[in-house]
């Protein structure tokens, strides 16, 4: 039975202000609450200036986690090599904060203006950024508003490779066809003519690449499974929190719990991490976002596999039966 239409007209009219709520909930409260929660930080010396330092750090019990260095040196590869955002350097002349804007300008800004309020009156504070954004998007900001649009590529190729009625092996290639042509399209802008990532070229194409398949085959895979509700469950869980909980345009560590882990563990938020890991810091820190987006298009394609040998054998029955149909109706 077909739903009455004043019925159809009162779901409308109710669902538009749950998906609303949802949505400033999903953008706004994140935005409202950023604040430093367990972020990676340096300090690097030795004697009272260097512990004076870390015990600043320290007294605001859960926003930063301390990482000790001898030297600006190791500060310095401790940055590059992603395992914290920046580091402060005690010295006689005052203390030298090291920042990393590629990582993310907010946590720069964050971490100088930390440090100089805690500085004794009169005291210099030295600044150097050691990994700095590209000239073509120094806040930060392009590279941010690139997950929204790889999120609707995404979505967009799931879909329509479900409402095509593609199935097995021709949807696995369609969503890995139309995600290659998007990283291939998507480098060429941000990289060749904005110049907002500044790694190697074809890396960067096949970050892109890797992060819509794996929100495009999460998508279809879903569909396969719980058919048209399965892409409304993707729509959620890649447009509206994996774009908003990914921390792209601020950092992880300062979203509020667990919205920063839940975002690092959905395809948007890995993608942006894995690209600053490529584009600004040799690879660092690539790793457990590489085999994130690995695991979503795996899955994904699995799916979209196993649902079209179900439908190829399903198809194929009646046609070996028909023989013997045509034969009993001959001797009937």
């Amino acid at each position: 039975m077909s739903t009455p239409p004043n019925r159809r007209a009162v779901a409308v009219v109710l669902l538009i202000p749950v998906v609303v709520t949802l949505a400033l909930w999903a953008f706004a409260w994140p935005a409202a609450r950023i604040a430093p929660r367990d972020l990676p930080v340096g300090v690097a010396g030795a004697g009272p200036a260097a512990e004076q330092l870390e015990r600043g750090f320290e007294q605001r019990a859960g926003a930063f986690d301390v990482h000790r260095f001898d030297d600006e040196a190791a500060a310095r590869a401790a940055i590059e090599d992603r395992t914290v955002y920046g580091a402060v350097v005690a010295g006689p002349e005052g203390p030298h904060v090291l920042t990393a804007s590629a990582a993310s300008p907010v946590v720069a800004q964050l971490l100088r203006a930390a440090v100089t309020a805690a500085a004794p009156e009169g005291a210099q504070v030295r600044t150097t950024d050691v990994v700095a954004a590209p000239p073509g998007d120094p806040r930060g900001s392009a590279l941010g508003a690139s997950v929204l649009p790889l999120a609707l590529a995404g979505m967009g190729a799931g879909a329509a490779v479900t409402l095509l009625g593609l199935r097995g092996t021709r949807a696995a290639l369609t969503l890995t066809g139309s995600a290659a042509l998007v990283g291939l399209a998507a480098t060429a802008v941000a990289h060749s003519w904005l110049g907002v990532i500044t790694g190697d070229w074809w890396t960067e194409a096949g970050v892109l690449a890797l992060t819509v398949l794996a929100i495009g085959s999460a998508v279809a895979g879903l569909a396969t499974l719980l058919g048209p509700r399965g892409l409304g469950l993707g729509a959620l869980l890649m447009i509206l929190l994996g774009n908003s909980f990914s921390g792209v345009t601020s950092a992880p560590q300062l979203l509020p719990e667990p919205v920063g882990m839940i975002g690092q563990w959905l395809p948007p938020g890995a993608g942006g991490s894995l690209l600053r890991s490529v584009a600004f810091f040799d690879g660092s820190a690539a790793g457990g976002p590489a085999l994130t987006l690995a695991l979503w298009s795996a899955l994904g394609l699995a799916a979209v596999l196993l649902a079209g040998r179900r439908g190829t054998s399903t198809e194929d029955a009646p046609t070996a039966g028909a023989p013997a149909a045509r034969e009993g109706a001959l001797t009937g």
